[in-house]
């Protein structure tokens, strides 16, 4: 993801060196010590984090159903943490504010509860219900905490490769774009040449526009799936203010090829100049060609609520509330090697919802009911449970949500 910058600035963080654990995710605890050593946590954060591992890893081990752990950096400009999370199908907590209360632990595990593992971790986050299985978040960064880490990240995505590999071809990305001046679209232009690109530097403060709309029939949304269309934008611009983009990509097939153009697709998005969806995709189309290519969502976020979106290929989008689910409009093609006229569309993302993308790895057929009582939770959660809910183990698969900036 984009970079966390001074206090104040959006809350992004990036995510890297994903290490999943599932049969055995006792093993997770070594892992966790070499990553708090390797970005210098210290002695000893990394052995409170070595602690937390081992009480989690132990409690799945003992009780849950189909558990695993998953283990990854999480960084910013300025430093660099650990992020565990915890996902099972089962059997669930009937009483969480009870298993967090000091005292309560398990039988064969450490002993020291949910409630020190809450504090020692920096944030820690639990969502349980029976039946279904629980999910746990937490995260380490070096004492003493760094100003920089101020507040939870307003997006967050989750990758799994497909079983029995290590290379995932699912990725996710995102920048700011603190520019306080509004983008200004270029002269219309029926040609299909794509718009300049801004200069490649991190301020992202390149003044650029979109290709005009083709219009052509807008597409449906796929049967099955509730949704609601869009009146493309002629000229998207973003605004002013500290908005952001995030972008979901699927690399075709899976394995190390697949993984491959993920990678050049995140490299194009992260250090590109756009500012705009359609922009980022032109980028990311140009980056890609030699590679399988992959199918790729971009959207821009601002602090009103206004949501561009542009997508090419089975990128799923939409925006979730507690009872609605608005379908986001993706178009045929495969960024790096056919795309289409490209166009954006305009919607408004309420500060109580939120927006979701995720791969094919994951089933079209969740409901908003299915994301109700996760939406006050951070949105690292709320992909993890998404993926427990929805994903298949017959190809990788990634979620990613994202929030208003409040």
């Amino acid at each position: 993801m984009g970079p966390l910058t001074a206090a104040g600035a959006l809350p992004l963080v990036d995510s890297e060196d994903v290490a999943w654990f599932r049969d055995r995710p006792d093993g997770a605890r070594g892992a966790a010590a070499a990553l708090g050593r390797r970005i210098g946590l210290g002695e000893q954060r990394t052995a409170e984090l070595v602690l937390a591992v081992a009480e989690l890893a132990a409690n799945v081990t003992k009780y849950a159903v189909d558990g695993s752990v998953l283990l990854r950096v999480v960084r910013n400009e300025a430093v660099a943490g650990v992020e565990l999370i915890v996902v099972d199908s089962g059997p669930g907590i009937a009483d969480v504010p009870g298993a967090l209360r000091d005292g309560l632990s398990t039988a064969g595990t450490l002993g020291i509860g949910l409630g020190a593992v809450g504090r020692l971790a920096d944030t820690f986050d639990i969502h349980s219900q029976p039946g279904l299985g629980t999910v746990q978040l937490a995260r380490f960064w070096p004492r003493p905490l760094p100003p920089s880490v101020n507040g939870e990240p307003l997006v967050a995505g989750i990758t799994r490769p497909i079983g029995g590999e290590q290379a995932c071809g699912d990725a996710w990305a995102a920048r700011t774009d603190t520019n306080t001046v509004p983008s200004v679209a270029p002269p219309a232009d029926n040609g299909a040449a794509p718009a300049p690109d801004g200069p490649v530097r991190p301020s992202w403060s390149a003044l650029t526009g979109t290709q005009p709309f083709s219009r052509e029939a807008a597409p449906r949304p796929r049967p099955g799936v509730e949704g609601r269309s869009s009146m493309p934008v002629r000229a998207a611009v973003a605004g002013p203010g500290q908005g952001y983009l995030v972008m979901s990509c699927d690399g075709l097939g899976h394995g190390p090829l697949a993984s491959v153009a993920a990678q050049a697709a995140v490299h194009a998005f992260r250090t590109g100049g756009a500012r705009t969806p359609e922009q980022a995709i032109e980028h990311m189309h140009r980056a890609l060609r030699g590679t399988r290519g992959a199918a790729v969502a971009v959207a821009r976020i601002e602090p009103d609520g206004r949501l561009l979106f542009c997508g090419v290929g089975n990128i799923t989008a939409a925006l979730v509330t507690t009872g609605t689910r608005s379908t986001l409009l993706s178009h045929p093609g495969i960024v790096g090697h056919q795309m289409h006229q490209l166009r954006t569309y305009e919607h408004h993302l309420p500060a109580h919802g939120i927006l979701v993308m995720h791969s094919d790895g994951l089933s079209e057929r969740w409901r908003p009911a299915d994301l109700a009582g996760l939406l006050h939770h951070p949105p690292a959660l709320i992909a993890t449970a998404l993926l427990r809910h929805a994903g298949t183990r017959r190809d990788d698969a990634s979620a990613v949500i994202a929030r208003t900036p409040r």
